[in-house]
């Protein structure tokens, strides 16, 4: 599979929902594609407004720059060596948990942003839609 697809992308967004479920939270789910274009997003009932933008950042944060999120914490802290990073590409970098890059044949070919919670629930939550990606 080379293309994320909305077939793809809902599987994903039920796998993410239910984690998200368990954890008794409301989330917004977001899938993009390699270029990082979104392909979904889902606002679960309740989820914080302001977690759309941040959920679709998370994600297209992933696919630029090939890596999760929750890597970037230590490096954008103030004196680190990326400090900063986060008001480049007109503050669309996100440097905390919630956003996974998709893997196939060790490429980038998509992303999960997760958001509307603390950073450990964003986190389990996208790692449950990046298992369900691994199963297809």
């Amino acid at each position: 599979m080379g293309k994320i697809t909305l077939e793809t992308a809902k599987k994903l967004i039920d796998a993410a929902e239910e984690e998200a479920a368990n954890l008794g939270v409301a989330m917004v789910i977001s899938v993009v594609d390699d270029g990082g274009n979104m392909v979904a997003v889902h606002r679960m009932d309740d989820a914080w407004l302001a977690s759309v933008d941040i959920a679709q950042n998370k994600a297209w944060t992933s696919v630029a720059l090939k890596m999760p999120t929750a890597g970037l914490a230590e490096a954008t802290v103030p004196n680190a060596e990326l400090y900063g990073l986060n008001t480049t590409n007109n503050g669309r970098i996100v440097v905390f948990g919630g956003g996974i890059p998709l893997m196939k044949d060790g490429k980038v070919v998509g992303a999960v942003g997760v958001s509307g919670s603390v950073v450990e629930h964003d986190i389990k939550v996208s790692e449950a839609a990046v298992r369900a990606f691994d199963e297809l």
